[in-house]
């Protein structure tokens, strides 16, 4: 297997599922928001406020054009809006097996409504936001998925479990 890519909505549990699968098969962590943070020297909502999306988003493509030299045998977690991009999810299919962690409305707001470090979610209200942001994304994660895997109410093994069997068939 050369990757496993993790997509979906913030708060989906791409963090948390992703280090979980890296440590059970042996394979290296990269979080994407992470890398662009530590490349940058600043937080995202700080990039969002200084240089505006249109910009984040082009370090993300960017970082996705170079890790298909540099990242081989990883679980890479991306941030909830790469997909968005046609080039992105084009991208993202071609690093590996791409696994769209998906959860309703209700779980996603319990999940991120404490969570000031979202600049997608800043301005109006919370649950108008996260709605209005997944009806724009539904289709782009399913159009970059390999694997959907609902993370509703069910325990981060279950998760796991569930992604060993739909990725058999990707060896």
């Amino acid at each position: 297997m050369k990757n496993y890519i993790l997509i979906g909505f913030m708060g989906a549990g791409k963090t948390t599922v992703g280090k979980l699968l890296a440590k059970e098969k042996g394979m290296q962590f990269v979080d994407t928001d992470e890398r662009i943070v530590s490349e940058q020297g600043r937080k995202i909502p700080d990039i969002f406020a200084e240089d505006g999306e249109a910009y984040f988003r082009d370090l993300e493509t960017e970082l996705l054009k170079r890790m298909q030299e540099d990242t081989c045998h990883a679980v890479i977690s991306v941030g909830g809006g790469m997909p968005v991009r046609k080039q992105n999810r084009e991208l993202l299919r071609s690093l590996g097996c791409v696994i769209y962690l998906s959860a309703s409305k209700q779980t996603i707001l319990e999940r991120v409504k404490n969570d000031g470090s979202r600049p997608m979610l800043n301005g109006g209200d919370l649950e108008e936001r996260v709605e209005q942001l997944m009806k724009e994304r539904e289709a782009l994660y399913r159009q970059a998925a390999h694997i959907d895997v609902r993370t509703d109410g069910r325990s981060i093994r279950h998760v796991l479990q569930i992604i060993g069997q739909e990725t058999r068939r990707f060896g």
